[in-house]
């Protein structure tokens, strides 16, 4: 599995074998069970994950009840409460799995030692931020100009691998349509 790691570290920098294994040393690797927390609303958010396996749904429940999907998140993408993480602050927002995940797992405190000791590992980390920052950015701009049919269309050519995995009621939340909404554009 280590080998994963220095696989995606590797597609944005050169690593020695020795920056590697520092590198290693600041990670943790977990397992999670289909539906398990990594973060709960209301907790402390200590880290930050790399999804080696599985897949990883990001939720805020709003003050009504109702569920809405923030994000998705499969193999050799990384996921967290970012905003509570990096402001080290109570988590607004809960990661589940939604299938059995394999992670790799960076503290607030290892990310901050390994950018101020290995600073190409702040390219990294400067890289990954601005690609999400930019995926964000796109779908939000998808949810103010585009109607169900046009993002349902987006999300199926941009995340095919998704629709196979990931229930229609979640891809719904996802979409903000309902699921009879969702089966009707699906047909």
């Amino acid at each position: 599995m280590k080998e994963k790691l220095k696989e995606h570290i590797e597609n944005l920098i050169a690593l020695t074998d020795d920056e590697f294994l520092h590198i290693l040393s600041h990670f943790s690797f977990e397992n999670y069970k289909k539906n398990d927390f990594l973060i709960q609303e209301g907790e402390q958010v200590k880290n930050c994950y790399l999804v080696v396996s599985g897949l990883l749904k990001l939720v805020y429940d709003d003050k009504n009840g109702k569920q809405h999907i923030v994000s998705f998140a499969m193999e050799d993408w990384w996921e967290s409460d970012f905003s509570a993480y990096f402001s080290q602050t109570k988590a607004k927002m809960s990661l589940q799995c939604i299938e059995d995940t394999i992670v790799f797992s960076l503290s607030f405190k290892n990310y901050q030692k390994l950018s101020a000791e290995l600073p190409k590992m702040n390219c990294f980390f400067l890289e990954k931020s601005n690609s999400g920052h930019i995926a964000s950015q796109n779908r939000i701009l998808s949810f103010l100009t585009s109607n169900a049919k046009e993002k349902y269309e987006q999300l199926l050519k941009q995340y095919p691998l998704l629709f196979q995995r990931v229930p229609k009621t979640l891809l719904a939340s996802y979409l903000g349509v309902s699921r009879e909404t969702l089966s009707r554009l699906s047909s």
